[in-house]
């Protein structure tokens, strides 16, 4: 029987005093989606409002796996995004939290957003996220009464990142609001490749860190019976 993900998407496209234009970043929804998709996973899109995401990093479509999520059938299945409370995640072997800017605006609370993450951990499937994505990890707490990252090793767009991209628009640090909840942050050198799994969760520093948050969740999935 085929694995089943579900990605998560943000349905924000402005964020900071400037209205600054964002969405999805597309190498982080395309990067992992390839690695699912050549994994032979069912992929479906979820959206907390079930209206149609934004996609930010259009500029970056030459690459072979951003032009062919566009051009196949990731975009056209992600612009039908349903919507997260008519999904039943426990049917899912595993969720997925691209980042972007757009989750950030979003993602920090959503209750729902929230029980569906933690179910999902609890539950023994797979929970990924990858550079502003692991914002949906933020205020998750498990049946003890614990936050989700306390005590696991994460890794998130980091504070040196972050001063260098988009200090005024974000809401809050990104990398100390993991941190302040009990993560074991790892930040590698700004932009490079940093993916990590701790158990059944894989998060990723920035979009770098995309294809490998995928390879890590498919390679925990394969080893599932």
């Amino acid at each position: 029987m085929k694995k089943k993900i579900l990605i998560i998407v943000s349905n924000t496209n402005v964020i900071g005093p400037n209205n600054r234009r964002t969405g999805n970043f597309l190498p982080e929804v395309a990067h992992p989606y390839a690695e699912f998709d050549k994994a032979d996973y069912q992929i479906d899109f979820a959206s907390l409002s079930g209206d149609t995401p934004y996609l930010d990093a259009l500029n970056l479509a030459d690459d072979p796996d951003n032009l062919k999520f566009l051009t196949g059938k990731g975009w056209a299945d992600m612009q039908k995004a349903k919507k997260l409370a008519d999904v039943d995640v426990s049917a899912y072997d595993a969720v997925f939290v691209p980042g972007g800017l757009a989750p950030m605006v979003d993602m920090p609370e959503a209750p729902l957003l929230k029980k569906v993450i933690a179910e999902t951990y609890e539950r023994n499937a797979v929970v990924g996220a990858v550079c502003h994505g692991p914002v949906s990890l933020l205020n998750v707490k498990l049946r003890d009464g614990s936050y989700i990252v306390k005590g696991k090793n994460i890794a998130s767009f980091t504070t040196a990142e972050e001063d260098n991209y988009a200090r005024k628009d974000v809401p809050f640090d990104l990398q100390t609001a993991l941190t302040k909840q009990g993560a074991i942050f790892h930040a590698a050198a700004p932009w490079s490749a940093n993916s990590i799994a701790d158990g059944n969760l894989v998060t990723g520093q920035n979009p770098a860190s995309a294809k490998g948050v995928g390879e890590k969740m498919v390679a925990i999935l394969e080893s599932k019976v």
